[in-house]
């Protein structure tokens, strides 16, 4: 991890954000739970109240399909969207 990493991590904490670390996908590949870096488990809509609250860090709720959705936050990244996480 290079300073910048470990700066935005320190930062996360001080915010009290937790970082999503795995998805777990149903057999369509849709996900459907979270695991966060503390080794929480959250189903689809707890993790949507919790990132709304600002309680995730690097996601967004947008509205799309007629419902609310998490995604990442768009960094040009993919190694760090949502799609692209291990699996649990």
């Amino acid at each position: 991890m290079g300073d910048g990493q470990e700066e935005k991590n320190t930062q996360q904490v001080a915010n009290g954000q937790e970082e999503i670390i795995a998805v777990r996908k149903n057999e369509d590949g849709d996900i459907i739970a979270f695991k966060t870096e503390s080794g929480r488990v959250l189903d689809y809509m707890t993790a949507l109240d919790e990132a709304k609250a600002g309680k995730l860090a690097h996601v967004d709720v947008f509205h799309k399909y007629g419902r609310d959705i998490i995604r990442s936050e768009p960094d040009g990244v993919k190694e760090n969207n949502l799609s692209n996480m291990d699996t649990f």
